[in-house]
C-alpha cells in the first residue's frame, strides 16, 4: 500500500512540474513579462525545495514519514492552487489590437483615416480603466505558489526512499523503488500532454465570444486556457496525499534485516554514520556539519560536483526553453510543441535511463569503466547536437523589422523602422501589435502601418483593403494574423524531431551509471545530491532567459503601457545563442572530466593497492595464527604421547 500511495504521490509531482514547463510561453504572454522573469519564477520551485531539503532529509527519517509525505503532498496541491489564482482574481485577457468596431455598425472603424491623424483619443483606450488596477503584479502568485509545492515536493523522495529500504527485503527494495522510478517517468508524459490540450483552449472559454477573437493558437498573442491544468494537477496531488494518514510510522522488520541492522549498529565504524534511536535533535545537528566537511573534502566527489551541477544548468536550462525553441524557431504553436516533449522526448529519455541499467547489468561495469561509459554517451550526445546549428529557418518576412517594405532587401535588426511613406499619412503607434497578412505575402506590424484605409468583417474573418504600403497602386487586401510560409521550416522540422530523439537517448544512456558513482564516492548522502540539483535548477532558467530576451525583435505592449512579451525573435540569433549556451556549458563539464579521472583512476589504484596490502597483512597474520595452532597441537600430541607411555609402562607393571 505504501509502494502504491508513494508511486501516486511520485506522478502527480512529475505531472505538475512538467507541466510548468509547459505553460512558459502561456504565462510569459498572459502577464506581459520577459523570459528571464519567466526563469525566475520556474527557479522559484527549487528555492522551495533548497530551503528544506537537508532539514527534512536528515532529521525526517525520526519522524512519522507517512505523515510528512502527506503533509508535503497538501502543501503542493495548495501550491498548484495558488499558481492557478491570478485568472479568477484579475480580469478577462485582452491582448493587443487595433481592430475596433464602431457603435451599432457591421463595419469597424478605419485603421489608418486618410489625409488626417488618428484622433487620440482613439489611442487612449489602452490605458482605461488602469487606475483601479492593483500594483502588485500577478505573477507573484505564480512565483510563491511555486515555492510552495517545491517545499511541499521535499519529504516525498527521501523519505519515501528511505521507508522502503527500512522496512522492504533487500531483493525487494530494489524492486519497489524501480517501480517508483518508472512511474515517475510517466508523469512528465501526461505533463506535457496536459499542457497541449489546455493550450488549445482560449485562456477566457466560456466568458467570450470566440467569434469575436481574432487571434488562433499560432499567433504570438495567444494564451491557453494555461490555469486548467493547474487545478487538474492541484486535484490529483491532493488525492495523492490521503493514503499517507492511515499508513503505520513502522512496519514489521524482516529479520534478515533486523540482524543486519543490529550488526550495523553494533560496528564501531559505522556508530557514527546512523545515530540511534534516541540521539536527540541537538546531536544530530552537531553530526551534520562534519560529515559535511568530510564530504567535501573529497576531491573526486568536488570534481564530481563540479561536472554534474555545470551539466544540470545546461540540461535544465535546455529543457526549459525547449518547447518555446521549437514554437519561435520551427513556428509550431505551443499545444504542438508539448505535445511532441511528452509523446517523443521524454519517452526517449525514459528508454536511455532503463537501456543504461541494462548494459550496466550485463556488462558488469565498474565506477572506472561506468565514468567511463557516460562520459562516451555523453561526448557521443555532445556531438550530436552540434548538427542542430545547421538546422536553421529563415526569419519570418514582416515588413519595417526583418524586411524592407518593398521586400527587396533585409534590413538592419538593431535599427529597423517600421515608418516608412507608404504609411507616413496614417498617424500609427510603433509600439503596436496587431499583425495582417499581405496579399504579397508580407507580414505587416498593423493594419495601420500597412496603410489600410478600411476594413471589414469580424474576428478572424477581419479583411482590410485599400492598404497604400502592400501594392503599388494600393489596391491589395491583407487579413488577420501573420504569414505562415514554413516550407522551408516543414521539410527540417522532421530531421530536428529525429536527431533531437537520438541524442536524448544516448545522454541518457549515461543516466544510471552516473547513479553508480554517485553511490560508490558520495557515500549515500543523497540528500546533498538533491541540494546541488537545486542549486543547478534555480540560475540556469534565469540566465537562459536572459540571454534569449536579448534576440527579441519586437516587444508587445503592455495595457497600461510599458514592454510586455517578445512577439517575434531574430531566429539565426536565438538559435545561436539557445545552442551556443547549451553545448558551451558541456564543453566545460567535459573540460573538467579530465582531471576528474585522474584523480578517480590514481583513488582507485590506491584502494587496490591498499586491499593487497590489508590481504597480504591479513594472510599473514592467519599463517602466524595457524603456525601457533599447529605448534600448540604439536605439543599437546607429544605431552599425549608421554602420558600414554607412561600409562603403558604402569599397566605393563
Amino acid at each position: 500500500m505504501f509502494l502504491v500511495a508513494l508511486s501516486f504521490a511520485y506522478f502527480a509531482k512529475a505531472l505538475s512540474g512538467s507541466y510548468m514547463k509547459s505553460t512558459i510561453t502561456q504565462l510569459e504572454r498572459r502577464f506581459d513579462i520577459p523570459s528571464y522573469l519567466i526563469g525566475v519564477i520556474d527557479g522559484s520551485f527549487e528555492i522551495g525545495n533548497l530551503l528544506v531539503i537537508a532539514f527534512v532529509s536528515y532529521f525526517g527519517a525520526k519522524l512519522h514519514r507517512p505523515k510528512i509525505i502527506g503533509v508535503g503532498c497538501v502543501l503542493m496541491s495548495i501550491g498548484t492552487f495558488i499558481i492557478a489564482l491570478p485568472h479568477f482574481i484579475t480580469g478577462r485577457y485582452e491582448f493587443e489590437t487595433s481592430v475596433r468596431r464602431g457603435e451599432n455598425s457591421t463595419q469597424n472603424q478605419a485603421p489608418c483615416p486618410v489625409g488626417s491623424p488618428a484622433d487620440l483619443t482613439q489611442k487612449s483606450h489602452c490605458f482605461s480603466g488602469c487606475e483601479g488596477e492593483s500594483n502588485l503584479s500577478m505573477w507573484i502568485y505564480v512565483l510563491l505558489g511555486n515555492v510552495l509545492r517545491g517545499i511541499g515536493e521535499t519529504p516525498v523522495q527521501p523519505l519515501g526512499i528511505s521507508y522502503i529500504d527500512d522496512f522492504a527485503t533487500e531483493e525487494n527494495a530494489a524492486l519497489y523503488v524501480g517501480c517508483v522510478q518508472t512511474i515517475s517517468v510517466v508523469g512528465p508524459v501526461f505533463g506535457y500532454l496536459l499542457g497541449s490540450l489546455c493550450a488549445k483552449i482560449y485562456v477566457d472559454i466560456g466568458f467570450v465570444s470566440m467569434d469575436s477573437i481574432t487571434i488562433t493558437p499560432a499567433d504570438a498573442r495567444w494564451v491557453g486556457a494555461w490555469w486548467l491544468g493547474y487545478l487538474i494537477a492541484g486535484v490529483i496531488t491532493l488525492l495523492s496525499a490521503i493514503p499517507f494518514w492511515f499508513l503505520p510510522r513502522s512496519l514489521l522488520k524482516d529479520p534478515e534485516k533486523s540482524t543486519a541492522e543490529e550488526k550495523r549498529k553494533e560496528t564501531p565504524l559505522l556508530k557514527n554514520n546512523y545515530p540511534e534511536e534516541d540521539s536527540s535533535f541537538i546531536e544530530m545537528a552537531k553530526e551534520f556539519l562534519p560529515t559535511l566537511r568530510t564530504l567535501l573534502g573529497h576531491q573526486v566527489y568536488l570534481i564530481y560536483l563540479c561536472v554534474t551541477i555545470i551539466q544540470l544548468n545546461s540540461l535544465i536550462g535546455m529543457v526549459t526553453y525547449k518547447p518555446k525553441y521549437i514554437e519561435q524557431h520551427f513556428r509550431q504553436s505551443a499545444s504542438k510543441a508539448n505535445f511532441l516533449m511528452g509523446v517523443i522526448n521524454i519517452p526517449a529519455v525514459a528508454l536511455g535511463i532503463f537501456s543504461g541499467g541494462l548494459l550496466m547489468k550485463k556488462m558488469k561495469l565498474n565506477i572506472m569503466e561506468a565514468a567511463k561509459f557516460a562520459f562516451g554517451t555523453s561526448l557521443i550526445g555532445y556531438f550530436l547536437s552540434l548538427i542542430f546549428f545547421a538546422m536553421s529557418c529563415d526569419n519570418a518576412k514582416v515588413a519595417g523589422v526583418t524586411v524592407s517594405y518593398n521586400s527587396m532587401e533585409t534590413i538592419s535588426y538593431d535599427k529597423h523602422s517600421v515608418f516608412t511613406g507608404c504609411n507616413s499619412d496614417c498617424f500609427c503607434s510603433a509600439s503596436d501589435w496587431d499583425p495582417i497578412c499581405g496579399d504579397n505575402g508580407i507580414t505587416y506590424v498593423s493594419p495601420c502601418l500597412a496603410g489600410c484605409t478600411s476594413s471589414a468583417g469580424s474576428g478572424k474573418n477581419t479583411v482590410f483593403s485599400n492598404c497604400s504600403c502592400i501594392g503599388a497602386a494600393g489596391n491589395f487586401t491583407a487579413s488577420t494574423g501573420q504569414c505562415h510560409h514554413t516550407d522551408d521550416c516543414d521539410r527540417m522540422f522532421p530531421y530536428f524531431l529525429a536527431l533531437s530523439v537520438i541524442t536524448s537517448f544516448i545522454i541518457s544512456l549515461g543516466g544510471t551509471p552516473v547513479k553508480q558513482i554517485l553511490s560508490c564516492v558520495i557515500l549515500g548522502e543523497n540528500h546533498l545530491v538533491v541540494m546541488y540539483w537545486d542549486t543547478a535548477g534555480i540560475p540556469a532558467p534565469i540566465y537562459f532567459g536572459a540571454i534569449i530576451d536579448t534576440t527579441c525583435l519586437k516587444w508587445g505592449q503592455k495595457r497600461c503601457g510599458g514592454i510586455g512579451a517578445c512577439r517575434i525573435y531574430n531566429t539565426t540569433a536565438y538559435r545561436v545563442a539557445y545552442l551556443g549556451l547549451t553545448l558551451s556549458l558541456r564543453t566545460i563539464s567535459f573540460i573538467i572530466c579530465i582531471p576528474g579521472f585522474i584523480l578517480l583512476s590514481h583513488q582507485l589504484k590506491k584502494e587496490e593497492r591498499n586491499g593487497i596490502h590489508g590481504a597480504l597483512a591479513n594472510r599473514g597474520a592467519e599463517l602466524e595464527a595457524l603456525r601457533k595452532d599447529d605448534f600448540v597441537i604439536s605439543n599437546l600430541d607429544h605431552s599425549q604421547q608421554t602420558s600414554d607411555n607412561i600409562i603403558d609402562r604402569e599397566t605393563q607393571l
